[in-house]
Parts: C-alpha cells; sequence; structure tokens
C-alpha cells in the first residue's frame, strides 16, 4: 500500500473538521486506516480506543473511527506517546499501534529547527513560508508511506476497558454545581467537586 486507501473526500472532510492539515493529522489518518482495515468503523460503542497523547492524530481517530470522548469509547491516556491501542467487544481482540522510532532523522530536521525557533524567538517570513512547505512535504510523506514504515502493531496491554457508565450527579456543596458522584471528594465533612477540594486543600 504506497498511498493512503481512505478516500481524498474523507480526508478533506477530516481536515475541515480539525481545522489544518498537519503530520500530526496526518499520523491520526493512517492509524485511522489501520484499524478500520482490521475493525471497521465504530457505529456506536463497538470499538474502544485508548489515546497516549492529545496530539491532533486524535481528532483524526474521532472523526474517522467513530471512538469519541462523548460517547466514552475514546480514553485519554496522558502519557505523551504517539500509542494507540484499539479493542473490539465483540470479540476481545486488541491491538496497540505505536509509531516506529526514527521515521525522520532527529539531528538536523528542519522542521524541528524551525519549529524550536519559532517558539523561542519567531520566524522571518520566509522561515515561516519554509516551515509550512516542510509541513506540507512531511504530512504528504506521512499519507503515501506504507503503514508498515510508520507504525508497529502490537497485541494490546491490559484487559479491555469497561463500558462508560452513567452515575448519579450530587451538588457540591461549595460551588452548589450538579458533579458525577465518581468525581466527588470529602472534604471536612463535605462533599466537594474536584476544583473545589483542591482550593480547600490549599488553605489548610
Amino acid at each position: 500500500m504506497n498511498k493512503t486507501e481512505i478516500s481524498a473526500d474523507l480526508v478533506q472532510e477530516t481536515i475541515n473538521f480539525h481545522g489544518h492539515s498537519c503530520p500530526g493529522l496526518a499520523f491520526g489518518i493512517r492509524v485511522s486506516e489501520l484499524i478500520m482495515t482490521r475493525f471497521g468503523r465504530a457505529l456506536d460503542e463497538e470499538i474502544v480506543a485508548v489515546v497516549e497523547t492529545d496530539m491532533c492524530a486524535v481528532d483524526a481517530i474521532q472523526f474517522l473511527t467513530g471512538c469519541t470522548f462523548g460517547k466514552g469509547n475514546l480514553i485519554h491516556l496522558d502519557y505523551g506517546k504517539n500509542a494507540f491501542s484499539f479493542y473490539r467487544r465483540l470479540d476481545g481482540e486488541g491491538v496497540r499501534i505505536v509509531t516506529r522510532r526514527n521515521i525522520f532523522p532527529k539531528e538536523g530536521d528542519e522542521l524541528v529547527t524551525l519549529q524550536k525557533k519559532m517558539i523561542k524567538e519567531g520566524l522571518a517570513p520566509e522561515e515561516q513560508k519554509m516551515l509550512k512547505e516542510v509541513m506540507e512535504l512531511r504530512t504528504k510523506r506521512i499519507m503515501e508511506a506504507q503503514l508498515e514504515e510508520l507504525f508497529e502493531v502490537k497485541p494490546a496491554k491490559g484487559p479491555m476497558p469497561k463500558k462508560a457508565r452513567i452515575l448519579e450527579s450530587v451538588i457540591c456543596q461549595a460551588c452548589g454545581e450538579m458533579t458525577m458522584e465518581s468525581r466527588t471528594r470529602r472534604f471536612l465533612g463535605e462533599t466537594l467537586c474536584i476544583p473545589c477540594f483542591e482550593a480547600m486543600e490549599k488553605q489548610y
């Protein structure tokens, strides 16, 4: 497979959903392509995604695979890894997709150099144009690479996540806002939401 099998129209819809085209989104499109080839697309909650990053790729995964935060079948683990696990509830099968190391060189990487300079001191107009061109080239390479070049596919770690639960909400006794009971804390005999609990803790 030399190019993504996701149609150009669907790729554009994904870009529109995210807001721009970039290498991170391209990785998410290719992850989604890989998992949809194996599991299909989630119509409801029958596929669960566990993502270990909050990068642009996650928007593509939500849009294309049908695994979303709102349905509870997309779970974010804040590990800072380009790793994505998917589970199929029908038969319990699970895979973990990890971006391969050294796809792009770290030393002398023009994209990394320009991004660092942009953060530290900003870019001149010609450098901004260069950054845009480098990002477009990187995105094109990701979209046209073989999936095996981009990712390692491993067995998923750990058991399948439980289904999302609908729990009772209770009133935070500090701010008066309704809060899911599993997200409340007890402090000095009161039931508090997490922000109020943390604010109270700082006072003592």
